[in-house]
């Protein structure tokens, strides 16, 4: 379904209104081709093509809401939703009061689109497969253009449509030892593609020599932006929603209370002007082009939907509590730079089962896995076992940070529950004096 007739639906559907119903319809789209390959040959394909309607009816302080699948046939979907409004209607008169319900009553119109044409998916799943040769590459390609529209009675319309593309993998050397990389983004490059596939090859080189067991304790480390990527999603994880601060349930308590601080190198940021996800919200808000979440280490502004707006008293900021597109300032480190300054430790390419390990405190756990190194005097020198590490982001973004990349690497979300995400987060690598190591 196009934006013209997403439209020319709601509008069929406000004639239907009575009395002071209002009505907000939200459009999901996806147009996707999907790619699983293994031992660098594709073992399955498909595309999907869906998509979907949802309703929120609201009379007085009731709301109801439901959604239905879409056919593409006007008159058919037409039809689908008048039942929809009309199943709705028959429920809300039993719904109680709502008291955080919150909805623009301004009418607002946007429209963004987003991402360049992409390569046919047959001629990028080649390239990949030709340029891993004789690498046992698992992983999933998935592209194609998703789309987002809001329509109310009220007089909102809202447009979004984004064009991306996303390569999660893995290389294989026997058994449990990989590497593994992803390639997302907006605009197809080959020899980005070529260069991270270079990096495996070498990774993989390194993988081959006999690991290293270390002894718990603190060790120098670099953090690839991969897993700096983790601690962000731990951050988001009731870090920077209103409620969590207002019911003293955020890790960043003791931030919020000037009680601890980041270094002053550290900013993080919601970036919705990058433009992977919608500028509005489904209650009809539209979102600032950033939202600065932490500032020179101090905190910032708490993230605000529509429902804590209502229960706070503070202006809508973003459709929920936690970042879609969350960006980490850069820094002043070269690429040329890390292993030197680095020179005896870890360097840390992907975190796993990262957890809250004391939130009063920011302490993270997790496990080290495919891609960390032991470094000698900046040179890589073997793969390092399994280790879990538990430190506090108050030390790793803090008193123990000693660098940040001056590159960021974009990476895109990969899930493709109830649809393909689009959220991101645009990061650089971390050089820090010392993360602890448990077990």
């Amino acid at each position: 379904m196009n934006q013209e007739s997403f439209y020319r639906l709601a509008g069929r559907l406000f004639e239907q209104l009575q009395g002071a119903e209002h009505l907000f319809c939200d459009l999901g789209c996806e147009s996707s081709d999907f790619v699983r390959l293994n031992q660098n040959r594709i073992r399955q394909a498909g595309a999907v093509r869906a998509a979907g309607l949802g309703l929120n009816l609201i009379d007085g302080e009731r709301q109801a809401q439901a959604s239905c699948d879409l056919s593409g046939d006007l008159d058919e979907d037409l039809n689908r939703a008048r039942h929809l409004l009309g199943r709705l209607r028959e429920r809300i008169v039993h719904v109680p009061a709502d008291p955080y319900l919150n909805f623009s009553t301004e009418p607002s119109g946007s429209e963004r689109w987003v991402g360049e044409d992409l390569p046919d998916a047959r001629a990028a799943v080649a390239e990949v497969i030709a340029a891993g040769a004789g690498l046992d590459l698992v992983g999933i390609w998935a592209s194609g253009e998703v789309q987002e529209g809001l329509a109310s009675s009220i007089g909102h319309r809202h447009w979004y449509g984004g064009r991306s593309f996303n390569l999660d993998w893995s290389c294989y050397l026997e058994a449990d030892k990989a590497v593994k990389a992803g390639y997302s983004g907006l605009t197809w490059e080959p020899a980005v593609l070529a260069g991270k596939l270079a990096q495996l090859r070498q990774g993989l080189e390194v993988m081959g020599r006999p690991a290293r067991t270390i002894a718990p304790g603190r060790y120098r480390a670099y953090l690839a932006p991969a897993a700096v990527a983790e601690l962000m999603n731990m951050l988001a994880w009731g870090g920077f929603d209103l409620k969590s601060q207002r019911t003293r349930q955020t890790p960043l308590l003791k931030l919020v209370r000037g009680e601890r601080a980041f270094d002053p190198r550290v900013s993080i940021r919601e970036e919705q002007d990058r433009g992977l996800t919608p500028a509005f919200t489904p209650e009809g808000f539209t979102t600032p082009d950033r939202v600065t979440l932490i500032d020179a280490g101090r905190f910032g502004t708490c993230l605000v939907d529509a429902r804590d707006a209502k229960e706070y008293g503070e202006p809508v900021n973003a459709a929920g509590g936690s970042p879609q597109s969350v960006g980490l300032d850069p820094g002043d480190l070269a690429p040329a730079e890390l292993l030197a300054r680095l020179d005896t430790g870890l360097w840390i390419g992907n975190l796993w089962y990262c957890n809250w390990s004391d939130p009063n405190d920011c302490r993270v756990t997790g496990m080290t896995r495919f891609g960390t190194w032991w470094v000698e005097h900046g040179e890589i020198q073997c793969p390092v076992k399994v280790m879990r590490f538990d430190d506090s982001l108050y030390h790793l973004l803090g008193d123990r940070l000693e660098g940040l990349t001056r590159e960021r690497e974009l990476l895109m979300d990969p899930g493709t529950y109830e649809g393909r995400s689009t959220e991101s987060a645009l990061l650089p690598g971390i050089l820090v004096s010392g993360i602890e190591l448990a077990l």
